[in-house]
């Protein structure tokens, strides 16, 4: 299985193995089509390399928006830019702490999706 290092990369833990599609919990078999077009809202929020980074950062600890500009060397308007489209999405939630407000993850099931995602891509380059 795939994890995140503090650098955002994923590693290989071992050899890669695929669940067959049916060993999945899955959906329900026929979402409806307003479940369908929330999906897709949902896939195009985490569709921008800032916001990937972002869900990758989040995923290891909750952070402030300094500390996302910091860390993925991003301008802090472009940083905030990005929370607030994930944010709206419900990807990220902002709770606020004196003059800053910490952001993580609204669920776990999302950055799963960044993970498997990013995996994906880095399993296709070697």
């Amino acid at each position: 299985m795939a994890t995140v290092t503090g650098s955002g990369v994923a590693d290989e833990a071992g050899p890669h193995t695929h669940e067959p599609e049916r060993d999945r919990v899955a959906p329900s078999r026929h979402p409806s089509t307003a479940v369908l077009a929330d999906a897709g809202d949902l896939l195009r929020a985490l569709a921008a390399p800032v916001r990937i980074a972002i869900v990758l950062q989040l995923r290891e600890a909750d952070r402030c928006v300094h500390e996302l500009v910091d860390a993925l060397d991003v301008a802090q308007p472009l940083i905030s830019q990005h929370l607030r489209v994930l944010k709206t999405a419900g990807v990220v939630q902002g709770e606020r702490r004196g003059r800053e407000v910490v952001y993580r993850l609204a669920d776990d099931h999302l950055a799963h999706i960044v993970v498997d995602a990013v995996a994906h891509v880095q399993e296709g380059k070697q």
